[in-house]
């Protein structure tokens, strides 16, 4: 019987990464999910609870902490790691914040959840990672390539980082063995969305929102052997947005 794999996702709870769990766990995998929330019961794959570390990225001693836990739980290999995590926080009325209007704390705060958390996690867990020959996949956005109509100025800065970290991760981790990848969602059916989305979803050339499972699919492609010589790539999944 062949090793069961394990895939250490952030921001497990919701949206993408909840479709994320439901991928893996359907491909036998064991998911460590961390979120700030505790547990939900009613999450539908088997041994959770176990599975979970409560954990607020946006506190880096936290986040460091944290690693000996998820290194405890994993058994000593990793399979992948997903950066999944991101926070987009809206202006009164829910505006959107921009370089004028955002205040030092909230940049400081979306930069160590969405980008210093990602590099925390993959240094700490270098060596579960490589005992595996893993692979990591950062989740970046469709705002860090161009201006976005709701996605504030501190999100897409950071995800425009997180993008430039998976080129120079890959090239460090590469002769270790793992391989790093980032995807680029673009409009995607979740809870981050604006109102005023089905604006931007008239405009696109496959006309709908994307779903969380498609997302998923990417994801699970570039964990998989499938994808064994990609390293350092972005894959925009967002419906030729980007065109």
């Amino acid at each position: 019987m062949s090793e069961r794999k394990t895939l250490v996702l952030t921001g497990a709870s919701r949206g993408i990464g909840h479709a994320t769990v439901k991928r893996f766990s359907a491909e036998g995998w064991r998911v460590l999910t961390c979120s700030r929330q505790p547990f939900d019961p009613r999450c539908p794959w088997p041994g959770g609870e176990a599975s979970h570390i409560e954990l607020d990225l946006a506190d880096p001693n936290k986040t460091i902490a944290a690693i000996e836990t998820i290194k405890e739980k994993a058994g000593g290999r990793i399979h992948a790691l997903v950066n999944n995590a991101g926070i987009s926080p809206k202006g009164p009325g829910g505006s959107r914040l921009n370089t004028l209007e955002t205040d030092l704390r909230t940049w400081g705060h979306v930069f160590h959840v969405n980008f210093f958390a990602s590099v925390i996690l993959a240094r700490g867990l270098k060596d579960e990672l490589t005992a595996a020959r893993g692979s990591i996949v950062n989740v970046t956005s469709i705002a860090g390539s161009r201006v976005h109509p709701f996605a504030g100025a501190a999100y897409a800065t950071s995800k425009a980082a997180l993008a430039a970290l998976t080129r120079e991760m890959a090239h460090d981790f590469g002769p270790l063995g793992v391989r790093v990848n980032a995807i680029a969602p673009g409009e995607v059916e979740t809870a981050i969305l604006s109102p005023g989305t089905e604006k931007i979803v008239e405009k696109l050339p496959m006309q709908r929102l994307g779903q969380p499972r498609e997302v998923a699919d990417v994801i699970w492609f570039l964990c998989s052997d499938q994808s064994s010589y990609i390293s350092g790539a972005e894959i925009e999944v967002n419906g030729a947005q980007h065109v």
